[in-house]
């Protein structure tokens, strides 16, 4: 398999380069999508990293635009045409030997200026106005000479029978479909009394005014008629052109909607026609198809690769077999590398099964066996968790009678032994107590909105509990506090973030028993910091955060610090993280480690994310 991009059937590079050309009037031909306003740029959250190679400016853009093509071939009409003009009066000339000097120049004049505007840089790319109208620049460089030449040989013409009434319409056609109906209406007003005016002085100087005029009336009259029709042409076209940018915009909008939704898919989506070759397929299906990286790009061949067989005979066996009600099936892929990849396969199509319809596609959903079972185990679990629950809750009362008991049979414990077995007894029914109120804590259940609380007090109240119950570390000065990152309680409202005052307790109370039992037992062993964060484009986040300077944690047991029933400690039960990470989430607070570098003394950090209240929504 080749990672180059194929290229387009000849069929599509045919349609392609011949609709561009095809006819003025092909705008659904145009390859470039609509000129958008640039306040809208910055809206287009969709737009893919290639969007922009096509939006080299709006000039470039209307360039292929059939307003613009109809505007270069009236500039080239009116080019040839003085061109035409020259060669008739020099032919003209040379049969009859005479020429009218005055004709010769206006028509050179005429020539030259239609030859330059036609040559004209700046006419070269359409520059219309959003109305599709030509400037005033545009229009006295084209129909303002038109009109303005044609009188002149329409006065001039004496014998040379030049038919100016022929000329007339093209001043006419173009104001009707470049300008307003108005203006159109006036430019063939014009025309007529040029030529009304012209056979008014004929008739008198032949002394036939009847018969001069009647020609006029009647071209004046068709004039008339050509600006209205075309006018209407014109209006039409636009508003079918304005429809179509519109419908392409739309359709571009969803095509880049789809695409994004398609290649953030966790499941993998393959399109393959008949022949096994892939037309298309988002990142997942290629990462699923690749024991190591990403296939190459779609279009690509699924036959003659020895890894894809499994796939390749479920696809063909899917388009020969009827349908069936259920199209899930699992196979089973084996790389090179002798590495196994188990994938549930789902087909659908976009015909029917028929064997007639040789050009329907298969759409294959791709996921791993590994994330579904991954899925079923964490439903397993939540299904424990509900469980366990209702067993912490039918616990709870045998072991209230178990330690009253055991209260009991210690006041009579008068030898040694007795005394050792009931304390046995109580430090065993304390810890099922532990165990009972850790699973309780992280039951599912409704609960009561969590209150504001301020920060720094309850911070500083914890601090002091735990120094109270840990003499030891008052008395060497094991933890250091520092609460200069909240803001100043005589300056500003105190920082409040949406916590429940126990929960928040149990928490630092967690981290802190943590740090000092794996915290040397030097002062400043320990570092309490609170602050707030105040990032750019982000709500601010209050901050707490617990270091220690014992030895780093290790990645492997980094990785599985949050999940239950993981400890180092033999007595240790491997909840105390995990329910600490269950209760902030449903404070809408994150916990989390990372490790600082050598350098530093304190390289562990427990640190607890909490949004303001006024910013906060609690999770359920």
């Amino acid at each position: 398999m080749s990672s180059r991009p194929a290229p387009l059937p000849a069929d599509m590079a045919t349609t392609q380069s011949a609709d561009g050309a095809a006819s003025w009037f092909s705008e659904l031909g145009d390859s470039v999508a609509p000129p958008a306003p640039p306040q809208e740029e910055a809206a287009r959250w969709w737009k893919g990293p290639t969007d922009g190679a096509a939006d080299t400016g709006r000039s470039t853009r209307l360039e292929g635009s059939p307003y613009a093509r109809m505007y270069r071939a009236f500039l080239a009409a009116r080019a040839a045409l003085g061109v035409l003009l020259i060669v008739g009066l020099v032919t003209s000339a040379l049969l009859n030997r005479s020429i009218n000097p005055q004709i010769l120049t206006v028509a050179i004049g005429y020539a030259a200026l239609s030859v330059l505007w036609w040559w004209w840089p700046s006419q070269r790319i359409q520059r219309l106005d959003p109305d599709l109208h030509l400037s005033k620049r545009q229009a006295l460089a084209t129909v303002g000479v038109d009109l303005g030449s044609f009188a002149i040989l329409s006065f001039l013409d004496r014998g040379f029978n030049i038919n100016t009434a022929a000329l007339m319409a093209l001043p006419v056609l173009m104001t009707g479909v470049f300008m307003p109906r108005f203006m159109a209406l006036a430019a063939a007003a014009a025309a007529t009394l040029i030529l009304l005016a012209g056979a008014v002085v004929e008739g008198v100087l032949r002394d036939n005014l009847t018969t001069s005029l009647t020609p006029a009336g009647l071209t004046g009259f068709g004039l008339f008629a050509v600006a209205l029709l075309v006018s209407e042409l014109s209006s039409r076209l636009a508003r079918e052109q304005r429809s179509a940018r519109g419908s392409m915009e739309l359709a571009r909008q969803q095509a880049q909607l789809n695409r994004l939704v398609i290649e953030e898919m966790p499941e993998g989506v393959l399109a393959v026609d008949r022949q096994g070759r892939v037309r298309t397929a988002n990142p997942s299906a290629r990462r699923l198809l690749s024991a190591h990286g990403l296939t190459p790009s779609a279009p690509f061949q699924l036959r003659g690769v020895p890894a894809w067989e499994a796939l390749v005979k479920a696809i063909e066996q899917a388009f020969a077999q009827p349908r069936r009600l259920d199209d899930s099936r699992e196979l089973q892929l084996t790389f090179d590398d002798h590495t196994r990849r188990a994938l549930r396969m789902r087909l659908k199509f976009t015909r029917g099964r028929d064997a007639s319809n040789q050009d329907d596609v298969c759409v294959v959903f791709l996921e791993d066996m590994r994330v579904i079972q991954a899925r079923v185990r964490q439903d397993k679990l939540a299904a424990m968790g509900r469980m366990s629950a209702g067993i912490a809750h039918e616990i709870r009362n045998p072991l209230a009678a178990i330690a009253q008991a055991n209260a009991l049979l210690a006041e009579d414990a008068t030898s040694a032994p007795q005394q050792r077995l009931t304390g046995m007894v109580a430090d065993n029914v304390e810890r099922l107590k532990r165990i009972v109120d850790d699973i309780l804590a992280v039951a599912p259940g409704a609960r009561a909105q969590a209150p504001a609380i301020d920060l720094e007090r309850l911070v500083r109240a914890v601090v002091d509990e735990w120094l109270k119950l840990h003499p030891v570390a008052a008395n060497a000065s094991l933890l250091k506090l520092d609460t200069s990152g909240l803001p100043p309680r005589d300056v500003s409202a105190p920082a409040r973030v949406l916590f429940e005052p126990e929960h928040f307790r149990r928490v630092l109370v967690n981290l802190l028993d943590n740090a000092l039992r794996h915290g040397s037992s030097q002062p400043g062993a320990i570092r309490v910091d609170a602050q707030l964060l105040m990032l750019q484009d982000q709500t601010p986040q209050a901050l707490v955060s617990v270091f220690s300077d014992g030895l780093v944690i290790e990645g492997q047991i980094e990785r599985s610090l949050f999940e239950p029933f993981f400890s180092t400690r033999s007595r240790g039960t491997g909840l105390g993280l995990y329910i600490c990470r269950e209760l902030c989430e449903r404070h809408g607070a994150s916990i989390d480690f990372r490790a600082h570098p050598p350098t530093q003394r304190h390289r562990n950090e427990f640190y607890i994310l909490m949004p303001l209240a006024e910013f906060a929504h609690a999770a359920p």
